[in-house]
């Protein structure tokens, strides 16, 4: 299993941060958000870490180089910032074996991908999105959601519900079978943002019958995409041990 992160984002709700670098360097208690990521991939029993680049790639490539305490890094340029399931299109000529995908501006607080990895293998999954119980639902609204049996079976995938349904939020974790690059073809694109979302991409696998489950992959979870998220996720990381 490789590990793919997207982080070619300049972050337009944060600029005041991120102008001056890559969106996902923004430093949290002096450690780049990006940092987290790896350091939590590098736990995994994971061939290879790709890393989708755009604005200020530079930043990453300076700073990590080929080798992340020694795993292998290997960057995918994306130069038009057309979203997350281009970036995945942009790193299909490396994706020759199943994955699992993090977002480079998420963070999961103690996120049990080894117990999400033994689900995947152990139910024959196409695939497993993870997922975070939260409270506060306005957070559901940033995000997606998922209609799901009592198995943790997805039927359908809900992005950014006006009116979130459950407390089940989605993140961007998730570990794909490596035939699901055949889907981004089908895939509509978003007329709104005008670009091809994940959730549209895994709902159009499981339209076709591919077997799509949950799994529970913390009890906290922080998107940094503004000057607020950022402090909260400061002051939870401040307050509890990693």
């Amino acid at each position: 299993m490789k590990a793919l992160v997207l982080a070619a984002g300049r972050g337009s709700r944060i600029n005041e941060l991120s102008n001056s670098s890559n969106k996902c360097m923004i430093t949290l208690n002096d450690k780049p958000v990006i940092e987290y990521i790896l350091d939590t991939i590098i736990k995994l029993d994971v061939s290879e870490i790709i890393i989708v680049v755009g604005y200020k790639a530079e930043d990453l490539i300076d700073r990590y180089g080929t080798n992340y305490k020694g795993r292998t890094i290997v960057y995918v340029n994306q130069s038009e910032q057309k979203g997350l399931v281009h970036a995945i299109e942009q790193s299909k000529e490396l994706l020759d074996e199943d994955f699992l995908l993090l977002l480079g501006d998420e963070l999961i607080f103690k996120p049990d991908h080894r117990g999400m990895i033994k689900q995947f293998y152990d139910s024959g999954a196409f695939a497993i999105c993870g997922i975070v119980p939260v409270d506060n639902l306005s957070k559901i609204s940033k995000t997606y959601s998922v209609f799901q049996d009592a198995a943790g079976k997805i039927s359908r995938f809900v992005e950014k519900p006006k009116k979130p349904f459950n407390n089940l939020m989605g993140t961007g974790n998730c570990i794909f079978n490596k035939e699901i690059l055949k889907y981004i073809n089908k895939t509509p694109v978003n007329y709104n943002r005008n670009e091809k979302e994940l959730p549209d991409l895994i709902q159009c696998a499981v339209d076709e019958g591919q077997l799509v489950k949950s799994y529970v992959l913390s009890n906290n979870y922080f998107n940094i995409n503004s000057n607020n998220d950022l402090q909260e996720a400061v002051q939870y990381y401040s307050k509890n041990e990693l």
